[in-house]
């Protein structure tokens, strides 16, 4: 991302949130609060139609953007059953969890890391909105390429002698191996009960790398400054995950996803590509 810019892939999947809102009926993903973080103007273009994240050609993206937030709030409520009162959201952007969704998930402690520059972008966001922070969040602002995820949490009060849940959606296409690795390894050195739900794309195969959409897709992440950078195979990933110290690995594509969540809309929302979602606990 560029310097003193919030992220505009962050921007690109609230705006994804906030049409799916709007757009695929019944939502995967109910998100009261994703048309007002957007702001006034975005969510007018939105209802208008005039926004091309509400556009038909987007559904298959906009539904994965949704479902991976249901996904990883799912996983949450699985874990917080299971005693976890300490969820962090990586990456965070305008995701909206702790100002509305959180309020059934009493007692639990939710740190938001994100890149100084976004995390400003959201502050003046909700201030806009008029979305109250409530004493449950706690901001994390850390630069990766200064500091670690350990050192920002440590700083905001983030309890190490306890277990954690961890949220990483769209973020680790545009990193290296070597960062993803590192934030996975410190994960999986917490308490027991710790876990993680991230999202990763699978590497493409001959001539899907050739395909218009996957071509205008690429070009388009690179041009803003933000270029894919990791792709993975699922099994490899998945004995990675165990060797550094997870003992539980789900790894879901698109078929599994849509059995989950997709069955039977008269709209015929689903996913389509190679995108994953793996969920992780130690």
């Amino acid at each position: 991302m560029e310097a003193n810019q919030p992220s505009r892939t962050a921007q690109g999947a609230a705006l994804h949130r906030a049409a799916h809102q709007l757009v695929d009926l019944p939502p995967i993903f109910a998100d009261p609060l994703a048309l007002k973080i957007v702001g006034d103007e975005a969510a007018t273009e939105l209802r208008a139609g005039r926004d091309p994240h509400a556009e038909f050609g987007s559904a298959a993206l906009r539904a994965f953007v949704a479902v991976r937030s249901r996904f990883a709030e799912d996983a949450l409520a699985e874990a917080y059953v299971a005693g976890v009162r300490q969820y962090a959201i990586l990456g965070a952007g305008l995701d909206t969890f702790a100002y509305e969704r959180a309020r059934a998930f009493d007692g639990l402690s939710i740190f938001e890391i994100d890149h100084p520059a976004t995390q400003g972008w959201k502050h003046d966001r909700l201030r806009e909105a008029s979305i109250a922070v409530p004493d449950s969040v706690t901001y994390a602002p850390v630069d990766f390429e200064r500091e670690t995820l350990a050192d920002g949490l440590s700083r905001a009060g983030f309890d190490f002698g306890k277990p954690a849940w961890f949220a990483w959606l769209g973020v680790t296409p545009y990193l290296t191996r070597d960062a993803i690795t590192a934030t996975l390894s410190f994960i999986a050195s917490l308490k027991t009960g710790s876990g993680v739900v991230f999202d990763f794309a699978e590497q493409p195969q001959g001539e899907e790398t050739r395909h218009a959409g996957f071509r205008a897709m690429a070009e388009r992440v690179a041009a803003i400054g933000e270029p894919f950078k990791s792709f993975f195979v699922p099994d490899d990933l998945a004995n990675m995950l165990r060797e550094i110290g997870f003992a539980h690995v789900q790894d879901f594509g698109a078929e599994m996803i849509n059995a989950r969540y997709f069955q039977s809309r008269a709209d015929g929302l689903k996913l389509a590509g190679r995108g994953h979602l793996m969920k992780a606990s130690v």
